[in-house]
């Protein structure tokens, strides 16, 4: 098949105008600035390259309960009230989030706030002083989102399945910990996380909005400039393979069942993303995908059906959910795994390719309408991958993808000894998942 035109997919105006520019501290700190000049905002984060994979299982949740304790008080900012009443009361929002892999303290002010916004980023990020009260009182914070989160079905598939994909490794393990985890960090392992991980050399800082690139990086060299660098310990390689314990079962009684699969794919920055990136399309994506159309239109089994794909640096996965009757679990696990075999033994018609392609690229644009987008993109990319991929190359790489390359992607991973399945639901029968398995 011919290559789609790139300029049917770029359209107009062109994506190029909106690149970032990095710069690089003495000390080895990123400053990405995405200049928007339309834009009424300044979005800033902090990103540092530490993620629940880098931690002990002792103390798992080390880094997402940090995420929490750095908006607690500062030495100039002794509050947690005083650090988001600055924010709020210019007319801004403040977030932080953890993966895998990063943690990321970012806000969102108007763009004459800029200069306020970037010290109290850089306050918040630095000299926390994580008050031994606000430690105990978050605790309970976070075990209450713990328990929260085992407490919703689909959740708890989610982090079932996850055991099944990725096994005992830290890949396979909760982002936030689990009770007794939490429990056991202490003030002493917080500031040994910041000593060991928040160095310069680990750390982008990322600006989108009405903001000028000279004044961004003049305030970053005030701000950040005198960090110390140190060496960085290096991250466990993620193991391959399912883990024998392929399919995870929780009863419970609920009215409906989730039922939850994946298969291990490849890396954030595999040649074959864009492939696999229309693969899920025509799969999972919308409601015209096959599993919406076969699964829910066709046989009525599920209200809601779906596929995704995510990735870290060195694996990934695709994930597949449904919410089910406790009858209807193994007949959808069945058609969910059949439409995989399809992909592997048919080439995908021209019209699936084609609005598998429109969508991602659709997606695409619209995902990027925002200063915030811009800054997210841009500081994620540049820690996670060591650049930002420019935004007419991730056009060229879906104009590229043929039913072929779609067709051999999904014969690198479709594999029945690749699949692991979870149900959180009035059902206990694990014995016939395994059997579709082993079919």
């Amino acid at each position: 098949m011919d290559e789609a035109p790139v300029s049917e997919l770029a359209g107009r105006p062109s994506l190029h105008a909106v690149e970032g520019e990095v710069a690089t501290l003495a000390n080895g700190l990123r400053v990405v600035t995405t200049p928007l000049p339309q834009s009424q905002a300044a979005c800033l984060a902090a990103y540092v390259g530490v993620g629940s994979r880098d931690e002990r299982r002792k103390t798992l949740g080390l880094s997402h309960y940090l995420e929490h304790m750095l908006f607690k008080g500062t030495e100039a900012r002794p509050t947690a009230i005083e650090i988001s009443t600055a924010i709020e009361g210019a007319g801004g929002t403040l977030n932080a989030f953890t993966t895998r892999e990063l943690t990321s303290y970012w806000n969102r002010v108007p763009y004459d706030k800029l200069e306020l916004a970037m010290d109290i980023l850089a306050d918040s990020v630095r000299f926390s002083t994580l008050e031994p009260e606000e430690i105990e009182r978050e605790r309970t914070v976070i075990q209450q989102e713990i328990r929260r989160a085992h407490d919703q079905p689909g959740q708890r598939a989610s982090q079932l399945l996850s055991a099944a994909t990725y096994g005992t490794q830290p890949l396979g393990w909760e982002i936030a910990g689990d009770l007794g985890s939490v429990e056991a960090i202490t003030r002493e392992d917080l500031g040994a996380h910041i000593d060991t991980w928040y160095r310069p050399e680990n750390v982008v800082l990322s600006v989108a909005g009405q903001v000028e690139v000279e004044q961004v990086n003049e305030l970053a060299e005030r701000l950040w400039g005198d960090m110390r660098p140190a060496s960085l310990p290096e991250t466990p390689a993620a193991e391959e393979g399912i883990d024998p314990e392929a399919v995870r079962v929780e009863p419970r009684e609920i009215e409906q069942c989730n039922l939850a699969m994946a298969l291990r794919t490849f890396p954030r920055l595999d040649p074959d993303r864009y492939a696999l990136s229309l693969l899920n399309g025509v799969l999972g994506r919308g409601m015209s995908s096959r599993l919406f159309v076969e699964v829910r239109e066709r046989r009525g089994l599920a209200y809601s059906v779906g596929s995704h794909t995510s990735a870290v640096t060195d694996t990934g996965h695709m994930g597949i959910a449904a919410g089910v009757t406790k009858e209807n679990v193994v007949e959808t696990a069945k058609v969910v795994l059949d439409e995989l075999r399809r992909l592997t033994a048919e080439l995908v018609d021209e019209v699936e390719l084609t609005k598998a392609r429109e969508h991602a690229v659709g997606s695409f644009r619209l995902s990027l309408e925002t200063a915030s987008a811009y800054c997210h993109r841009a500081g994620g990319e540049l820690l996670g991958n060591g650049r930002i991929e420019p935004l007419e190359d991730v056009l060229k790489g879906y104009a590229a993808v043929t039913a072929e390359d779609v067709r051999r992607v999904a014969q690198r991973f479709v594999r029945m000894d690749n699949v692991a399945m979870a149900v959180v639901g009035p059902f206990d029968d694990a014995d016939a998942l395994r059997d579709l398995l082993a079919a």
